[in-house]
This record gives C-alpha cells, structure tokens and sequence, in this order.
C-alpha cells in the first residue's frame, strides 16, 4: 500500500476516471453467510428482538453466523457494561446457528475514545466503533478523521461503523491509510443506503469506500444494521452500489465464514 495520502487520493481519481473491467456476482448469485451488524432490544431503540429472535430470524434465513453488536452505553438506552461483560457466558450456538457476541461501540470525542472498557471489549469477539451526532456532535473534517483514526488504533476494533455520513465529513484517504495499517475493517452499511435512510450522501461515500478497497485490494464487510430481526442479513440496497463500482466477490467477506474468522484472528493486535 502507499505511504502518503497525495498517492491515494491521486489513485481514487483513477478510480474515478477509469472504466474497470472486473466483474461481481449479484448478492443473489452467491450465498451470504454471515451478517455481523444486528441490533437487539438491549440497544434501547428499534427492537424488541431477543437474541433468540435473532437468531431464529438468521437461522430462517440460512445465515451460518451471525453477529450481536448492540449500542454502548452511551446510546440513550444502550447496552450497560454489565450486559456486555456477560456475553461471554451466552451460548455460542443458537438454533445452529453460530453467534458472535460484539458491540457497537461509540466514539465519544476527537481522541478516539469509546463508551466501553478494553477490558470488556477484550473479551468481545469483535467491536465496532461509530460516530453518531446524537452521542458526539460532528466537528471538522480533520477533527472527525482524528476521532476515527484514533479508534481505529483500539487494539480491540476490527470494524469502522458507517462512516459514510456527510454530516460527519472524513478524509476518506487518510482513514483508509489508518484501517488498513491496522488491519481494521469498513463496513458497507444497508441501512445508510435504503430509501429511507437519514445519513447524507452514503451512495457517493459508499462508493469511495468500495473503490478504495477494491483499488487497493482490501476487504470490506457488508452489514444490514438490523434493528430487530426483520431486516437480517438483507443487503438489497447494497447491491446496485455492488455492480457499479464492480467490486470483485473475493474481497467481499460475508460470502466466507471462514475469510471472516481468518481476518478476525489476524486482527487480533494485542
């Protein structure tokens, strides 16, 4: 990968400019395997959903694993440290269906720090760190770039949440620089993209991700954010976005339980 951002962001206008020859399956050619941002009615908002719900839900959808990551604290209503210490003892299979215990943790200032404890996260099977403006009000793009950078350096994050809010402007080609430094993961997010979303410009943010990742051949996770069981491992608003940056099936993780637990392992930075 390039050291120096003045070689990225030359390189995403390639991107942007070239016409790419690689071609992608649809979602409906190729089994999903597994959907790793789902919210329960411990996130305080938008479920009623047990984790059983879940994974009945994951289970009817033939989904081989799918991930819990419910709102920190921090989120009115979110999960309290005590729920999220004692998901370690919560079974690790459901209905035959494999469950991974994580969080969505917030990011609560400039310097990267999340509303939970790395001794809590440290017993997770993953994290994922988010900006949202109504825990964190949106500061500068150099300021909102800081904050993520910073998480992205938590030895315990494998996964940046949604950072395809132009309310929350990023440099782009410096947080890819970061998160693939530090073997950290973005997350393509269907919620952000539905027609009833609320975050601003995420097809055009979205599709810097994917053309980043694809240039340089890194992966990325496609995440439902189902707040409740209804829309798990649905990614049909991703799909378009999919076929026009033409983003190839191998660097796309949920059609691998087992890619996903390889990068998960090597992720491990502490």
């Amino acid at each position: 990968m390039t050291s120096n951002n003045t070689s990225i962001k030359t390189s995403m206008k390639t991107l942007n400019d070239a016409s790419m020859k690689t071609s992608v399956k649809t979602l409906n050619d190729t089994s999903i395997e597994f959907d790793l941002h789902t919210h329960t009615i411990a996130s305080g908002h938008g479920s009623h959903a047990t984790i059983t719900d879940m994974a009945k839900a994951a289970a009817s959808k033939g989904l081989q694993l799918l991930g819990i990551s419910d709102h920190g604290p921090a989120t009115l209503g979110g999960g309290k440290p005590s729920y999220f210490r004692n998901l370690v003892h919560a079974p690790k299979i459901r209905l035959g269906v494999e469950i991974y215990y994580g969080a969505e943790a917030n990011i609560m200032d400039y310097n990267g720090t999340l509303d939970l404890d790395d001794s809590i996260l440290a017993r997770l099977d993953y994290t994922i760190a988010s900006m949202h403006p109504a825990v964190i009000k949106p500061g500068t793009l150099e300021e909102n770039t800081k904050a993520f950078i910073s998480a992205v350096k938590n030895p315990y994050v494998q996964i940046i949440g949604h950072c395809d809010d132009s309310r929350v402007p990023v440099d782009y080609a410096a947080l890819f620089k970061a998160a693939a430094a530090h073997h950290t993961l973005f997350e393509i997010n269907n919620a952000s993209l539905r027609p009833d979303g609320y975050r601003i410009d995420t097809k055009k943010n979205n599709l810097m991700l994917l053309n980043l990742c694809k240039y340089y051949h890194y992966p990325v996770i496609l995440s439902s954010d189902s707040h409740g069981s209804a829309h798990i491992g649905d990614f049909s608003d991703i799909e378009d976005l999919l076929k026009l940056a033409q983003m190839p099936k191998d660097l796309i993780l949920n059609y691998s339980c087992e890619k996903l637990k390889r990068f998960l392992e090597k992720n491990k930075k502490a």
